[in-house]
């Protein structure tokens, strides 16, 4: 008779451990490679609109002229228009593609910062599911095709979470509360709102009480770190009328966040598929809330405050100064992701398998939407292509609505050889984000020497920008009436207008192309 020996048992362990190990590292790498692909997958498609314009605009600026236009105007977003700057010149310029992929980047840093802190949270699990529900997102996509610094923030506060996991613990090192420090830094240099973050964190630690020693551990990088934003603080005070016009603060807007969360409002997404991906996930919540005693308590105290708490203290700001965007509170996204992906560890598989069937459809259609042409709220690549198409030599363009103007500016190649003729002085040259709009004498002496011109209006303004305007329009449609011109040619495109202008002639009736 033979003994079984118990040997080859423990030699199949450590090869056990060693597989799941490997298992879970291959499993990190799913969530930032899908929310790669996701955010480069058919960038180049929507055409760019007013903030991205600015901010290929100012990175292709000298850097003394950067230096002028963040002394004066916009060094909330400096950080980032030195690094699309930096960007620009590694690859020879910047283009639509190429102004966007590092929001790609910072959301894929985002997916995989979010699977590590879940993984600190609840397990491998927790942190899979997390980091790749954050990576299929339609408004973590949305925003991984934006070229401004929205994603980054994002990025930041996922990071700057997960070390405060590590550092209230109790076994954190050094090197972590200088990370903390490093990170409300960046937080702050990349957008100031994104300190809102630091009130959850507050909420977080009250409700875990670490102890004294940790707090008094923590304090100081805190310290350290908000005294490196201080001097943007200072100087971004004195800039406080570059903020763009906010939305009013209603009763419907936290379930206009909580929607906003989930599918970024794009036009295209029917109401019903949206409806239905928002009770989905509110179901999932609510399924979660049931279920609490199986979900680590750890996990609802970082997650639940993060989710609430920034949104609901810009509300409350904003009833006195007005800021609220919902763009601002992207940073909230991967809380949003970690709830859910809580709530999925906690319910039986098939009811995993419901949820995943019912927001399969609505997200697809979503991601589909975010990448139309028009789905941004100006139509840039229709203007560039109607004057591809129709153009003809000797044209000029005029522009009317605020920052229209920079479509020439930033598509420099689109209108070489076409003047623009209502612009005195561009804003590179004055330090500043709007051109200087030609003075109406000048104007009429240019109108006698276009043979025709493309007078595009730009309609997706804020109300005070909308008034002006309306404004310039009306004078600067004066103004060719008077040099003899009229329409010959319209064209309407998402939040732009384009009519061409040519000199009157007896018999000539004007061509509407939107109504053929």
């Amino acid at each position: 008779m033979t003994a079984t020996s118990p040997h080859p048992a423990m030699a199949v362990m450590p090869g056990a451990s060693v597989v799941r190990a490997l298992g879970v590292r291959v499993a990190g790498w799913v969530p930032p490679f899908v929310a790669l692909a996701l955010g480069i997958w058919g960038n180049w498609n929507p055409s760019a609109w007013t903030d991205e314009i600015v901010t290929i605009d100012v990175a292709r600026r000298s850097w003394p002229q950067m230096r002028e236009l963040l002394g004066q105007v916009d060094a909330v977003h400096g950080l980032h228009y030195v690094l699309m700057h930096l960007v620009g010149q590694a690859n020879g310029g910047l283009n639509e593609f190429t102004a966007r992929v590092p929001s790609a980047v910072a959301v894929a840093v985002a997916a995989a910062g979010l699977g590590w802190l879940g993984r600190l949270l609840g397990g491998p699990r927790l942190g899979l599911y997390a980091g790749l529900l954050l990576a299929v997102l339609p408004t973590a996509s949305r925003y991984a095709q934006e070229a401004r610094s929205f994603a980054f923030v994002m990025a930041v506060a996922v990071l700057a979470t997960g070390v405060l996991v590590k550092i209230l613990s109790g076994r954190s090192r050094g090197r972590w509360l200088v990370a903390y420090a490093v990170l409300i830094a960046l937080l702050g240099w990349f957008n100031l709102l994104g300190l809102m973050l630091l009130a959850a964190h507050a909420v977080t630690v009250a409700l875990l009480r670490p102890g004294r020693r940790v707090v008094v551990r923590l304090l100081p990088s805190l310290a350290a770190g908000l005294a490196a934003v201080a001097p943007l603080l200072i100087l971004a005070s004195a800039q406080s009328s570059a903020v763009g016009e906010a939305a009013p603060v209603t009763a419907g807007t936290p379930f206009n966040y909580f929607t906003w969360l989930l599918t970024p409002g794009q036009g295209t997404l029917p109401t019903a598929l949206k409806l239905l991906l928002t009770l989905t996930a509110l179901a999932a919540l609510t399924l979660l809330v049931v279920r609490r005693r199986k979900a680590p308590p750890l996990a609802l105290a970082v997650g639940v405050p993060w989710l609430v708490v920034p949104p609901w203290l810009l509300m409350a700001v904003s009833l006195g100064h007005p800021l609220f965007a919902y763009r601002y509170l992207l940073f909230c996204l991967p809380a949003l992701a970690l709830l859910l992906a809580l709530a999925a560890t906690v319910v039986p598989p098939y009811q995993q398998l419901l949820l995943v069937l019912l927001t399969a459809v609505p997200i697809a259609a979503s991601h589909l939407s975010i990448r139309q042409e028009d789905s941004r709220p100006w139509d840039t690549r229709a203007v560039i292509r109607t004057l591809r198409i129709h153009d003809a030599p000797g044209d000029a363009v005029l522009f009317s609505g605020a920052r229209c103007g920079l479509i020439a500016t930033a598509f420099k190649e689109a209108f070489t050889g076409r003047p623009d003729l209502g612009t005195a002085q561009t804003a590179a040259t004055l330090g500043a984000l709007d051109n200087l709009p030609t003075d109406p004498a000048r104007l009429q002496q240019r109108l006698a020497h276009a043979p025709r011109v493309w007078h595009i209006t730009c309609n997706h303004l804020s109300s005070g920008a909308r008034q002006a305007a309306t404004r310039t329009a009306a004078s600067q449609e004066q103004a060719l009436t008077r040099a003899g011109f009229a329409p010959a040619f319209h064209h309407s495109a998402h939040g732009v207008d384009i009519t061409l202008e040519q000199r009157a002639t007896i018999g000539r009736r004007p061509a509407d192309e939107s109504a053929r």
